[in-house]
């Protein structure tokens, strides 16, 4: 049987499992797949265009990696991105177990914007068809009218964190580690856009090896809900060097939690309808969500 192929995603539960030896307790046979989407980096200029006209390096997202064929058997992306991405076949998501992760639109300490409301027409950084693209509309959708929210495809994670401490953008959504560097660095959240990540995982992934793997994080999830402190160093496994010595990971939060509970068809088919009356992803896709076909339950 071939190891199981798994893409950390810059969070705790895959390093506290590797290290404290739950995967192995189970019994799984993995490596896992540096070459991560969440991890890489394009540092573009801030664009100010629309989905349609973004440089092509930046007009590429969770979703488009997905598409293209990930390397592993199991990752991460937004539950928006993994949704649309089983429902084109691209993989399956895993309905089983889903995380809650930790999400903010940021501006300088120093900028006019003091309300939600005062980004109208503000260009917001998010990364094209990935977390941060669909949770800064969910997000600003209680404040604003459709035509004032704007949004500025500028890369991936780590670009919006390097473009906001370098002054080049004005407001950017970040989650997880990158929403705690901006916190540290001293810059104010105007808006939570805290939101669901689901995984997805390859056709010829062994369901007995998927729940090794759900089981062993199941545990790392225990623990740090006991004592995220003993493991808060581990944020520095996925963190590029030029950031890494910016701040102290020490005062970091515990990032994604991971809800062991179904991500039930009534998830799905909401999610599909919310994407499908923001023309979030192509109109063949709606008309045919097939939660059978794309969700494993």
């Amino acid at each position: 049987m071939p190891k199981l192929r798994i893409q950390p995603h810059s969070r705790l539960q895959e390093w506290v499992a590797e290290d404290e030896g739950f995967f192995r307790e189970e019994g799984l046979d993995y490596e896992f797949d540096p070459a991560g989407f969440i991890g890489g980096s394009i540092y573009a200029d801030a664009t100010v265009k629309p989905a349609d006209a973004a440089p092509l390096e930046v007009r590429s997202g969770a979703f488009e990696d997905m598409e293209a064929g990930r390397t592993c058997d199991v990752s991460g992306a937004c539950h928006w991105a993994v949704n649309h991405a089983a429902t084109k076949s691209h993989g399956r998501m895993w309905g089983r177990a889903y995380s809650i992760c930790v999400s903010g639109i940021f501006v300088a300490a120093d900028a006019p914007h003091r309300r939600p409301e005062d980004l109208a027409g503000a260009k917001v950084g998010v990364g094209y068809h990935s977390g941060s693209h669909y949770s800064a509309i969910q997000g600003l959708e209680p404040f604003l009218d459709r035509d004032e929210i704007e949004l500025d495809f500028v890369g991936r994670p780590w670009d919006r964190v390097r473009l906001m401490r370098d002054g080049r953008i004005e407001a950017a959504n970040v989650f997880g580690a990158q929403y705690y560097i901006l916190e540290q660095l001293g810059f104010r959240k105007l808006v939570d856009t805290t939101f669901i990540m689901g995984f997805m995982v390859g056709e010829a992934a062994a369901t007995d090896d998927l729940e090794r793997y759900f089981r062993a994080l199941r545990h790392a999830q225990r623990e740090i809900d006991l004592d995220a402190d003993r493991y808060k160093h581990y944020w520095l496994r996925e963190m590029p060097e030029d950031l890494r010595d910016t701040v102290d990971v020490r005062r970091f939060g515990p990032g994604e939690r991971i809800v062991f509970e179904p991500y039930t068809r009534g998830m799905f088919e909401r999610t599909h309808r919310w994407m499908q009356s923001w023309d979030l992803f192509d109109a063949d896709a709606v008309a045919r969500p097939g939660y059978e076909d794309a969700v494993i339950v």
